[in-house]
């Protein structure tokens, strides 16, 4: 398979995965409960839409303040309305294809403030790796504060807590194997993965180095307070959904991130992602449908006309670049 192709295949593939998901959703619903999904996504309160979408966009501005703060050392500045203009820019181009958007972000940055593409690229790298560190620990706190649910679900579906500890303790004792064999392989490919891996590192550490480090953390967790946020005030929209708690959201947050990281911009899977995962706490399917509907539309209109005003203002705003 040429490198052309496995490339198109990457642009391709999480398309017609995003648009199978929804004609699968749509053909595997009934029209009476299709209606009642549109009646919902109709009716949701146009405030908490609008609160939703508004604490998405103070998030994207917290990132592009954040930014800034990984740039720093490395003895760059940019302007923050540029830094704001090329994020939501990335994020539109990543609705497209797929992960062109971090490319473009570096791209955008040395063109316009003149950031080598190297280093514009690294911080973006670190911010992927602390987005991951932030997603895990929030996958654990959310285990945590629903231990008996979620355990009660996996057993009932026949995987019990001795099964979880193996296949937990296997996977630990798999990852230990491969990086003792990457530490003590001279091999070209073993080389490549510990440099990766020393960056990240590097990039990672970097943080407790740097001179805002309690601002860029203060940042860290502002963004993920507003994610987090523009989720939980959709439940507002749904007669259903609004008895529950703030941890029980976290169930189907998480179930709507890893959605997002497969699909386009979470296009078909996102919604029946969230409404499997509200499904554990008794909230029916139409319900579930159109919360994820309801947040999905929400955000990915948010991106898609701040995105594309945020393209065509980039180069007006930086003609002399």
């Amino acid at each position: 398979m040429t490198t052309g192709l496995k490339h198109k295949l990457k642009i391709i593939l999480p398309i017609a995965l995003g648009v199978f998901l929804v004609w699968y959703s749509y053909t595997n619903t009934t029209p009476e409960n299709r209606s009642q999904i549109v009646f919902y996504i109709k009716e949701a309160d146009p405030l908490y839409v609008f609160l939703s979408v508004l604490m998405g966009i103070l998030g994207h501005v917290s990132r592009a303040i954040r930014w800034n703060y990984l740039l720093e050392p490395l003895g760059y500045k940019p302007r923050i309305k540029n830094n704001i203009l090329i994020i939501l820019t990335s994020y539109f181009a990543n609705l497209g294809i797929p992960r062109t958007g971090e490319v473009l972000r570096a791209t955008a940055l040395t063109t316009y403030e003149n950031v080598p593409f190297e280093k514009g690229f690294g911080t973006i790298v670190t911010e992927r790796v602390i987005d991951v560190i932030m997603l895990l620990a929030i996958v654990l706190i959310t285990f945590l504060l629903q231990t008996d649910i979620i355990m009660s679900m996996l057993i009932e579906r026949g995987i019990n807590f001795t099964g979880i500890l193996l296949l937990l303790g296997a996977g630990i004792l798999s990852f230990g194997i491969f990086i003792l064999f990457i530490k003590k392989s001279s091999t070209s490919i073993a080389k490549k993965i510990k440099m990766f891996v020393k960056g990240l590192l590097d990039g990672v550490f970097s943080i407790f180095k740097m001179k805002h480090k309690w601002l860029f953390i203060f940042h860290t967790l502002f963004i993920w307070a507003c994610y987090i946020g523009m989720f939980w005030v959709i439940k507002f929209t749904l007669p259903e959904t609004l008895h529950l708690s703030l941890g029980q959201l976290m169930v189907a947050f998480i179930a709507g991130s890893f959605a997002m990281a497969t699909t386009n911009g979470g296009i078909g899977l996102y919604p029946i992602a969230v409404s499997s995962a509200l499904a554990i706490y008794g909230i029916s399917a139409v319900s579930g449908d159109a919360f994820g509907w309801i947040i999905w539309i929400a955000q990915t209109m948010m991106i898609v006309v701040f995105g594309a005003i945020s393209f065509l203002l980039l180069p007006l705003l930086n003609r002399n670049k």
